[in-house]
């Protein structure tokens, strides 16, 4: 058979097109019920949250928990880790991060889950390979399910976008939980409260 024959075949055989549901909504509970339930599943899923008051916060937290030779790295500008990156970046330059600071784009209440886009990640690699992971989320943007993440999603344009919810996990081995084994070891989540 030539190409050309198989080619037209699969063109003659696609499957009858369905039109999407109309737009389908769900009742939205309370944003105080919402940022409750999120900072529940970040402690279910192996993350932890801690609030702050101001962006700046984060530089206290750094102080506080890691060695004064800690590679640290963050594309925000507001921290005193920041890190300018230009794009052209070897991934392997990145392999001693100790930490990475990132602010989302948004987060999901009914998974812990985080939506970042490349272009705040500075590098693409970066959260995956940095060993521990840091999220600045607003409280404003937290979204009660993934329904509602694709909503705000929609058809924006990004190169490379991910959900990212709490540090890398396996159990693949012996049924033991594993964590850090294919990505950060831990994941933090700055929660800046609304208002503060």
């Amino acid at each position: 058979m030539s190409r050309a024959t198989i080619l037209s075949a699969i063109l003659n055989n696609q499957p009858q097109t369905t039109t999407l549901p109309v737009d389908l909504q769900f009742d939205s509970p309370a944003k105080s019920v919402v940022t409750d339930k999120f900072v529940q599943m970040i402690n279910f899923i192996g993350g932890r949250v801690v609030t702050i008051q101001k962006v700046e916060d984060i530089n206290l937290y750094a102080l506080e928990h890691y060695n004064p030779g800690a590679r640290l790295l963050s594309p925000m500008k507001e921290l005193d880790f920041y890190t300018p990156f230009t794009g052209e970046e070897d991934p392997h330059e990145f392999v001693n991060a100790e930490l990475a600071v990132f602010e989302t784009h948004f987060a999901v209440a009914e998974n812990g889950a985080v939506w970042i886009t490349e272009d705040k990640m500075g590098a693409r690699v970066l959260p995956f390979i940095t060993q521990h992971l840091g999220m600045l989320v607003r409280e404003e943007n937290i979204v009660a399910t993934m329904h509602d993440a694709y909503g705000v999603i929609g058809d924006a344009d990004y190169g490379f976008g991910t959900f990212i919810a709490g540090p890398s996990k396996t159990a693949d081995i012996e049924q033991s939980l594993v964590l850090g084994a294919h990505g950060a070891r831990s994941m933090t989540i700055f929660l800046l409260r609304s208002g503060m």
